[in-house]
Parts: structure tokens; sequence; C-alpha cells
């Protein structure tokens, strides 16, 4: 659906929002849920980053600290030597938007110098330090911001969550969020809002955020969603392990999309792309006849 941002600025690229674009996963941690330690040596990384582009990511996600539930805090130096040289990497060769998933803002400030086009917080730029940073970084050089929700922390995130409406909640966090960032001077064309699936909620809460989407989208800023590979995809699916999940995660890619998502941040770049493509070709309505594929 339309947003008053159909273009995302992310540092020195334009991200067209016109129609979902597909944001590739990088881990570069031991202790990922889904591929930790794969891609934790440079190379490796760069390898892993070049296929997901070839395939049609148009945006890359480098994340050095595993925030799965339980997960335990990585100490900044350990975050900075696994992160760092893999942007530098990818800057030098790859020209897409990159992205650092990081709650850390010594590690937004840093990964910035080095060439991150997006700054994306699962705390929502709430640790201490954050939003001045987050929001210095986009006014100074262009950088977008996605801000996400989550109850709790990694570490507890899990134990009992609860919420009264949990699509009214997370707009209502949401909506917070995005004030404190216009009121630092941010452009809206440089933010971008995750419902943030499996960060403090059970299945029944991802559900109904999930069937939210539209509700969420309506606020007019661009919605990033990433369900890929998720416990709630294996919950659906009859527990289905995680290096079983991609097909399900493509057919949740394609109806986020369809409820309003923008960004869709995900494992499986090649599936993704191919179910964008065809509902695109193949939608009752005609749809435009374009092939959703990468540029």
């Amino acid at each position: 659906m339309p947003t008053d941002a159909p273009v995302l600025q992310c540092g020195g690229h334009a991200l067209d929002l016109g129609q979902p674009r597909i944001m590739g996963i990088l881990n570069v941690t031991p202790d990922s849920f889904s591929d930790g330690g794969q891609y934790a040596r440079v190379e490796d990384a760069l390898t892993r980053a070049r296929a997901m582009v070839a395939e049609g990511a148009e945006i890359l996600d480098v994340g050095g600290e595993s925030t799965r539930p339980g997960a335990a805090p990585v100490a900044l130096e350990d975050e900075r030597q696994r992160v760092l040289p893999v942007i530098e990497a990818l800057r030098a060769e790859l020209d897409v938007p990159l992205s650092v998933d990081t709650m850390k803002p010594e590690m937004m400030r840093e990964a910035v110098a080095v060439g991150a086009g997006m700054l994306n917080d699962v705390n929502g730029f709430r640790a201490e330090g954050a939003l001045a940073v987050a929001m210095g970084a986009a006014r100074e050089r262009g950088v977008a911001l996605c801000a996400m929700h989550m109850q709790g922390d990694p570490q507890s995130m899990q134990r009992a969550p609860h919420y009264d409406d949990v699509v009214d909640e997370v707009r209502a966090f949401l909506e917070q969020r995005v004030a404190e960032l216009l009121r630092g001077g941010v452009p809206r064309g440089q933010i971008l809002l995750d419902p943030g699936f499996g960060f403090g909620k059970t299945l029944e809460h991802n559900v109904a955020l999930f069937r939210g989407l539209p509700r969420l989208a309506a606020s007019g800023l661009p919605l990033l969603v990433g369900v890929s590979r998720k416990s709630m995809i294996g919950q659906l699916l009859d527990d289905r392990p995680v290096a079983e999940r991609d097909p399900g995660s493509a057919v949740a890619a394609l109806l986020a999309a369809q409820a309003g998502a923008r960004v869709l941040r995900v494992h499986d770049v090649s599936a993704t792309r191919d179910a964008l493509a065809l509902y695109s070709a193949l939608r009752p309505d005609g749809g435009d006849g374009q092939d959703n594929r990468g540029n």
C-alpha cells in the first residue's frame, strides 16, 4: 500500500518502497538461532552477502549480537570485532544499503562511520545515549532508522509476556518512538518501523499482530517485517524445525507484503523474491506485470 515515504533514504542510497523490498539477514555471530557461526569470518560473510544480492536482496542487515530469547549480552569489543570488518568489506564491494542490527550507541556510531546506511535497533533506541546517536546520524549523514517494539529484553522477553491489546499497544509504542525521532529533527523519509515479531510475544500475540499489520501500516510510515524462520513459523507448521521453515517463511513474507509491509527481513532471499514475483504476475487484479526481482 502507498506510504508517505515512498523512498527510504539510507545514507548514500535511496530505497524505492513503491513495492516491497527484500532485506537479507547476515548474522556474524556464533550463536544466532538459525545460522550461528556460519558467517563469522569476513570471507564467509562476504560470500554470503554476494549470493544474497545476486538473489535479489536490496539491503543487507548485519548483526553481531544474537537477540534470540535467552541470549546473553555481547560485550562492545566483541560486537565491534565481528561487525565493523564485515561492513567495511561489504561497503568496498557491494553497492547496496547496509544496515547494522545493534542496541549499543557506540556500535551505532562506529558502524555509520565505516559505511552503514541504516541503524536497526530491536530496543527502539531506548538504551542510554542511543536516541541521541541515532538522531545525529540521521541528521548529519542521512542514515535511516528502524525502531522496533520489544517487551522486556532478550534475556527475559519470553517469560509470560502480557498485553491487553497487542496491536494497539505496539502501535502506541511505535507512534511514541516516531514522535521522539521527529522532535529530534529526523525526516520522515528516514524512519522505518518494526512490530517486533517474537520479541516479548507469545504465538497468539504474534498471530494477532500479523493480522493487525494493516492497522500498523495505516500510520503512513513504512513497516519492516521479520518473521523468517522464527518460532511462530515452526509452531504454526506442527513444530517444524528451523532448517525446514523457509517455505513457510516465504509465504509469511508475501502475506506481510500484501498487508502493507514495505521491507521484508529474510534469510532465504531467493524464495521470497520468487513469491513476490509470482504474486505480482498472477494476482487477480492483474498487478502491474512487473517481475519484482532485485534491481
